[in-house]
């Protein structure tokens, strides 16, 4: 995955020592980074002296003898016209969009697609941008896949609403999630941390299926989700989104953002929801949805100086975040110890700064510098159990890329280290610890700008818990045809298993913990190690007016080490090292159509094959579908010269069988049925700058009959909240608007 700190660092040209010639690069800002712009017109003024943009932003045009001005224009952009003192040097510009006719141009112009496959990246590169965020009711990360098939999202219990994401029939911990190439989801934000980004600060979403770069760490097994968010430089000065649904969430969002000059922009982004509406549809006694507030609020700032090559930003961010769960007679002023409830409250500090420089003499050479520290301190109980969490996180990475020979061969390389501390508490015994990591890594890269490119990586960590390791990865990407994109990679990732932090379902059961340790560092417990194969076939049929391709991804994870989750046996949750074989297979077909710029399907069949070793036999995981099945139509109208649209998306989840484990001596291990889920949302844009939308999630009212085990007999050692496949909340409507003031 292109780093986001590259990404925003101004490309140079290619043709350095041509002679009599003036050289450049025409570019533009686009969402989350800098894309070139091809077919720009280059002349200078008053000359038939002319020339025009490559498809890599590119150009080279003689330098004319009495003329000093150079105009640069194209469709939807506004002219410049640049005076040129030095026309030794070369030029990078950044082009401006015309907002006075822009309009008209874009109508008639080819629709972007909301979901991008990545044609020339060498990785398997999904990206997703704002579009596609606003297909569904997206009001946090978690919910940002509801109509992208290449992540499963599942409920994680029956008590606290919060959505789990699955790539590759393998859960979030062995994701590296990534905020603009930052490590952000990980250690004790892993249960809810994914609900603490909204999703109206998201610009755009990057999906790396398999192992990734060695640039962004060790962990991403199975892959990474970088999220950017977004950009004080792009963004509109002034935003307000309001959201409300039938279960009693309300949100609000409001963003401001200005420019202090033309270096440095700001952005204040601010972020609130409650839901104080107390619901039992299933007349369990439980409440199907927390009773939760949430505060959330971000301070950007982004300087930009196009001319020396400086991109920098600083982050500070503060969030606080309460949950109550439980019965719905459960009252937190009241010492009741015969009703069953829980307190999750969460407060959370990040700062992180970033720059990026191009150095302008030298072509091709970058320097960037990424520093962040982060303190997530969780204060909980679920009944009778306690559970808290304080982890603080320092984080640096110091890169450099640069060329060997000509721009067909390009490097990375770098150093990073990470610090976590940890302070937990489990019932009444504290396991604190401390982990730290230097780290040092190389990754070459070749394309021949043709049909043929590959990525090899190498780096090496001294972690004071889990030892020194090498961490090897390569991406290669091959051409048979212009239509035809095959790409294979393999590599090796490694992770620290926090037993808690990412099973904190286990605190809404009363069963007995059980670690059979065998001497590790980390819990007693041996770190997991694991090895990812990938095979990807896209095959595109139509371009043009008209597009249409399908893609097979199948992808292989298998396991050295393995801390093993086992719940196979009812009244009791036992984490122990893998003894045999651990292996997560992954097939999905995909078949994406465009017929036109207002109709788009796809349709998406996954397979798993997901299956460990445990005490009881080597078993499918539970809660993990063999099958599942993804349709997504949507529709837009033309946008006319006032801005006003109609939108429609309609999305179709099929769930296969799943496996749930035993829940009492009564009731031993079984299949559950399939079940189908039905999404869909539309959208009225009046102007360019307002609209409302409403929708309606689970259409069909799907839910789990009898979620909870033992829901009224809460403190018995067979209550069990988590053995949860299908939505709890039935059919939900929801409405909401956004206005760009």
């Amino acid at each position: 995955m292109k780093n986001s700190l590259i990404t925003l660092c101004l490309a140079v040209v290619f043709n350095s020592q041509a002679q009599q010639q003036l050289t450049g690069k025409v570019v533009f800002r686009a969402t989350s980074e800098t894309e070139a712009l091809a077919g720009a017109s280059i002349y200078w003024l008053n000359t038939s002296l002319g020339s025009t943009t490559d498809d890599n932003g590119d150009f080279s045009i003689p330098i004319a003898t009495d003329q000093s001005r150079l105009v640069i224009s194209y469709i939807g952009f506004k002219t410049d016209t640049l005076t040129i003192s030095d026309p030794s040097k070369k030029l990078i510009h950044f082009m401006r969009e015309d907002d006075s006719n822009s309009l008209d141009e874009i109508t008639l112009a080819q629709r972007k697609k909301a979901v991008q496959k990545s044609y020339i990246e060498t990785q398997n590169i999904l990206t997703v941008n704002s579009a596609e965020l606003l297909k569904a009711a997206c009001c946090n990360l978690s919910e940002s896949f509801e109509t992208n098939p290449a992540i499963d999202v599942n409920f994680s219990d029956a008590l606290t609403g919060t959505k789990q994401i699955k790539m590759l029939g393998l859960t979030s911990p062995y994701l590296l999630i990534t905020e603009e190439n930052i490590p952000m989801v990980r250690g004790a934000s892993q249960a809810y941390g994914l609900t603490f980004t909204p999703g109206p600060w998201i610009e755009s979403i990057q999906i790396t299926k398999g192992a990734g770069s060695v640039v962004n760490g060790f962990e991403s097994i199975a892959g990474q989700i970088n999220t950017e968010l977004q950009k004080p430089f792009t963004a509109t000065p002034r935003f307000i989104n309001l959201f409300r649904s039938a279960n009693g969430r309300m949100e609000f969002n409001g963003h401001l953002n200005s420019a202090l000059n033309d270096k440095w922009h700001a952005g204040l982004y601010l972020h609130g929801n409650q839901r104080n509406q107390k619901m039992d549809q299933n007349k369990d006694g439980f409440l199907d949805a927390p009773l939760a507030q949430q505060f959330n609020i971000l301070n950007r700032w982004q300087y930009t100086d196009a001319e020396k090559g400086w991109v920098g930003f600083v982050n500070l961010r503060f969030m606080n975040d309460e949950k109550q769960v439980g019965q719905v007679a459960f009252d937190p002023q009241k010492n009741n110890s015969t009703i069953w409830g829980s307190e999750i409250k969460t407060r959370r500090w990040d700062t992180a700064f970033k720059m990026g420089y191009v150095i302008p003499e030298i072509p091709y050479t970058s320097f960037g510098f990424q520093g962040a520290y982060s303190q997530h301190d969780q204060e909980a109980y679920f009944g009778n159990r306690r559970y808290d969490i304080l982890q603080d996180s320092g984080f640096v990475n110091l890169l450099y890329n640069s060329i060997i020979g000509n721009t067909n061969n390009t490097f990375k390389s770098g150093i990073n280290f990470s610090y976590d501390r940890y302070q937990e508490r489990v019932d009444a015994k504290n396991w604190d610890r401390i982990d730290r990591t230097v780290a040092a890594f190389f990754e070459y890269s070749y394309d021949n700008k043709e049909n043929f490119s590959w990525v090899g990586g190498l780096r090496i960590d001294q972690h004071n818990n889990l030892g020194t390791f090498l961490t090897p990865r390569m991406h290669l990407r091959y051409l048979p045809d212009p239509k035809t994109i095959l790409r294979a990679s393999v590599g090796a990732g490694r992770k620290a298993a926090n037993i808690f932090a990412e099973n904190q379902t286990l605190f809404g059961t009363n069963r007995t913990i059980n670690i059979q340790n065998t001497g590790g560092s980390i819990y007693g417990l041996d770190p997991e190690k694991a090895w990812n194969y990938g095979l990807s076939l896209r095959k595109i049929l139509l371009s043009g007016d008209q597009n249409a391709d399908i893609t097979i991804d199948y992808y292989i994870t298998q396991f050295d080490n393995q801390v093993v989750v086992d719940w196979e046996r009812p009244t009791e949750i036992s984490f122990y090292n893998l003894d045999g074989k651990s292996r997560a297979n992954s097939l999905q077909i995909s078949f994406d159509y465009a017929p036109s710029n207002t109709w788009s399907y796809r349709f998406a069949y996954k397979n798993y094959d997901v299956k460990t070793a445990y005490r009881s036999g080597f078993l499918q995981r539970p809660l993990q579908a063999q099958h599942r099945y993804f349709a997504n139509v949507g529709w837009e109208s033309i946008t006319t010269d006032k801005g006003k649209q109609w939108r429609w998306d309609f999305t179709y989840h099929g769930v296969g069988k799943q496996r749930v484990v035993a829940q009492n001596d009564n009731m031993p291990s079984k299949m559950v049925a399939a079940y189908t889920l039905l999404n869909s949302q539309l959208t009225r844009a009046f102007s360019a700058d307002f609209e409302i939308y409403a929708g309606l999630e689970n259409i069909g009212n799907y839910t789990q009959a009898n979620p909870i085990i033992e829901a009224d007999n809460p403190f018995a050692n067979t209550f069990d909240t988590a053995q949860v496949y299908a939505p709890v909340f039935g059919r939900m409507i929801y409405t909401g608007l956004r206005w760009n003031l």
